[in-house]
């Protein structure tokens, strides 16, 4: 392989491997927010969110 041949596959290689990064950052996100407990109190403890 010649040098321009494995810079070229090193900076494809980098931008998958942030590509990976920024759609599992992105997942966990999603499911952080869609996963949020209801607006009410169990057992005395303040309620889930402060708009509550």
């Amino acid at each position: 392989m010649t040098g321009r041949t494995e810079r070229r596959l090193a900076i494809a290689a980098a931008l998958v491997l942030g590509a990976v990064v920024v759609l599992a950052n992105a997942r966990l996100l999603s499911v952080a927010v869609r996963s949020q407990p209801e607006c009410r109190e169990a057992a005395g403890l303040p309620p889930a969110r402060p708009a509550c």
